[in-house]
Parts: C-alpha cells; structure tokens; sequence
C-alpha cells in the first residue's frame, strides 16, 4: 500500500549545484525504480543548520514528497545514510497527518465558529434614582449602660 512521505535531508555545503542535483536525482531514481511516485522535488537552499553536525554549521536542505510503499522508503533511507554528503535525513509519514487535517477541517465545517463580537444585548432597565438614594441615618447614640461602664476623667 502506498503512503505519502516527505524526506528531508541535508547536503553539505561545499557541495557544488551540478553534484547535488545528481544526487537529487539518484534518490528520486531509487523511489521510481522501487514503484514510487515522486509528487514534489524543493530545493530550500543553503541555511544555518540549529547545532553542528559533523563539524558544518550550514547545510543545503531538500524536500521530497513521495508517495510510495514502506520497502521503497526503507530502501531510500539506506541509501541516505550511507551517501557521505549527505549529512542529516528525516523521514515523516504524511497521510496520517493529511486525515487529521481533513477530520479538523470537516468539524468546522460542520459546526459553526461563534463570531468574535458579542451579541447586542439592550440594556438593562435602570431603577429611579430617587429610590436608589438611602434615608438618613440618625446617629448612633451610646446605650446608658455601657456610657456607666466607661471610667470617669479625672481632674487633678
């Protein structure tokens, strides 16, 4: 059963633009003699690589996208590694990623985004403000009980 992949690798950078299409094409050769099907060929160019990778700070990246079976991929990652200029691949299996994506896209479809703005609501009524206002509260005065408890002042 053939599943889409894409292989990312990196050539060093002292290799010259007519050996790396060379073999560019040499690893599309081994997918199309093994029954698969290239679907895209990206040269991303010449980029400072994260961390050091066999002594090389930048590297030249490429992007397959193929479409083949798991012995084709098996085989193609054998030969990645063992090709001296290459020096750093990755393989990731695309369709699971593709139906994820599909299953996402078909849930919004389905259920509609609630929009960014509020819904307008009218206002709320407003109590009179005559009624908001509070009567007036007459001083606390002390209870006599507790006016006996308190000591007297002394005058000298």
């Amino acid at each position: 059963m053939d599943r889409l992949y894409e292989v990312m690798f990196i050539v060093r950078p002292d290799v010259v633009d007519e050996e790396l299409d060379k073999l560019v094409a040499g690893f599309e050769g081994t997918v199309t003699n093994g029954g698969g099907v290239i679907k895209a060929t990206e040269k991303l160019g010449r980029r400072k690589l994260a961390y050091t990778v066999r002594k090389f700070n930048d590297g030249n990246y490429i992007l397959l996208t193929i479409e083949a079976n798991g012995v084709v991929v098996a085989e193609l990652e054998r030969r990645l590694r063992v090709t001296e200029p290459v020096i750093k691949f990755i393989t990731v299996r695309m369709d699971e990623e593709e139906k994820r994506l599909a299953k996402i896209r078909a849930h919004r479809a389905t259920h509609k985004k609630r929009s960014a703005e509020p819904a307008f609501h009218a206002p709320a009524p407003v109590a009179p403000v005559a009624a908001a206002v509070a009567e007036p509260v007459a001083p606390a005065t002390v209870p006599a009980t507790e006016a006996a408890a308190e000591p007297a002042a002394v005058s000298a």
